[in-house]
């Protein structure tokens, strides 16, 4: 460990050359904010598609369709599936979207029954503003989920337009479910209705069953029962659902850490040049410090500083620039009408800070052990 009184001598070191420390410093925060970023791109897709024991509810949609636009399925198919064993309640939903293809800003619309919305959906809900009430008594309401609302500026009273259908924010909405924080939920027969959808046909059906453990059996007796019909139903679980559609995106995630991990190695090369050029400048300086009584462990302790302060400065900088660009935006990939959320939390940080501190002391081995082993009469002899 490094004693506090030496702190100003590593910073008199690292102010020596502003450019060179500046740059260095800035090249770690860039790897930084990249690292959160991705991170936050990876724990959204975790956080949206991993399955957990407590999961009670299917999505029932059309076979072999994947778009919100070509999956529809009779209505008067939710009181067939409300009969089987194990299914808690049915809500039929109508959705639609402005862009079935991935993207940052995506408005979602979800047509349900006020009834079976208050009786089934609501116990994960809060409002924040506005009121249920208002939103059962305008038919062109709209519940809207809190990032929708910070991302696009909404407040109650505003108008979304989207393809021809037009709402009213009646209240704004949050709850712990990605789904619900990026959408629009409005009437199912004011949907049905607008820009040419048609009555009695809806894109799925939200099942909520009785037992988790009964989830895949469920879901089977679910397609069973449609096997034959002339729309044919395929069921997964909600996560798996989500997961299916965000296939590519779980890709790309994929790819982006393996981006994060070169943008660190390369953060390492820097770090570790920036340390061997500044050693190399101070060969006769060392030479004073030791003749001064600076010991060899000392002088690779202080260079060892010297990598981690900068590092770490870095890390630092980049990862609260990232953080509170993500914060500030609100951003969420949304694909076929489904969201995952750009957000990460405290552990993130802590890995990343973690990971400037390794990349510094790594970076100052050598240089150190370089420095430690000159005698000084070689050093006073350099030119």
């Amino acid at each position: 460990m490094i004693s506090l009184r030496y702190i100003p001598l590593i910073l008199k070191q690292l102010y020596r050359r502003p450019a060179r420390s500046g740059l260095t410093l800035l090249g770690v925060a860039t790897a930084m904010f990249l690292y959160y970023a991705v991170q936050a791109m990876h724990e959204g897709v975790q956080a949206a598609t991993e399955a957990n024991a407590e999961d009670t509810t299917l999505v029932v949609y059309r076979e072999n369709r994947y778009c919100p636009f070509t999956s529809r399925l009779p209505e008067d198919y939710g009181r067939r599936i409300a009969n089987l064993p194990g299914v808690e309640s049915v809500i039929p939903m109508q959705i639609v979207v402005n862009n079935c293809r991935a993207s940052l800003d995506v408005v979602t619309f979800r047509g349900v029954p006020p009834e079976d919305f208050q009786s089934g959906m609501m116990k994960d809900l809060s409002i924040t503003e506005g009121s249920l009430s208002d939103w059962k008594r305008r038919g062109d309401g709209a519940l809207v989920g809190n990032r929708l609302a910070e991302r696009r500026g909404l407040k109650i009273g505003d108008r979304i337009n989207l393809g021809g259908i037009t709402v009213t924010v009646a209240a704004i909405i949050t709850s712990p479910h990605p789904q619900d924080q990026n959408v629009a939920y409005t009437h199912l027969e004011f949907i049905q209705r607008s820009a040419g959808n048609a009555d009695g046909v809806v894109t799925q059906f939200n099942v909520k069953i009785q037992d988790p453990g009964e989830l895949d059996a469920v879901a089977a007796s679910i397609d069973d029962l449609f096997r034959e019909a002339q729309q044919p139903t395929t069921t997964w679980s909600e996560k798996a659902f989500t997961a299916r559609a965000a296939s590519d995106l779980v890709e790309i995630v994929g790819f982006a850490r393996l981006v994060g991990w070169g943008a660190l190695v390369a953060v390492f090369a820097l770090v570790a040049n920036a340390i061997i050029l500044s050693v190399q400048e101070r060969v006769k300086e060392h030479a004073v410090l030791q003749t001064l009584g600076f010991h060899n462990g000392l002088l690779a302790k202080l260079i060892v500083a010297e990598g981690v302060f900068v590092s770490l400065a870095g890390g630092v900088l980049g990862l609260a620039a990232s953080a509170a660009v993500l914060s500030l935006g609100t951003y969420s990939f949304s694909v076929e009408g489904l969201s995952v959320n750009l957000e990460a939390g405290a552990v993130t940080v802590v890995a990343g800070l973690l990971t400037s501190c390794v990349i510094g002391v790594l970076a100052g081995l050598f240089p150190a052990w370089q420095a430690s082993r000159q005698e000084i009469a070689a050093c006073f002899r350099a030119v």
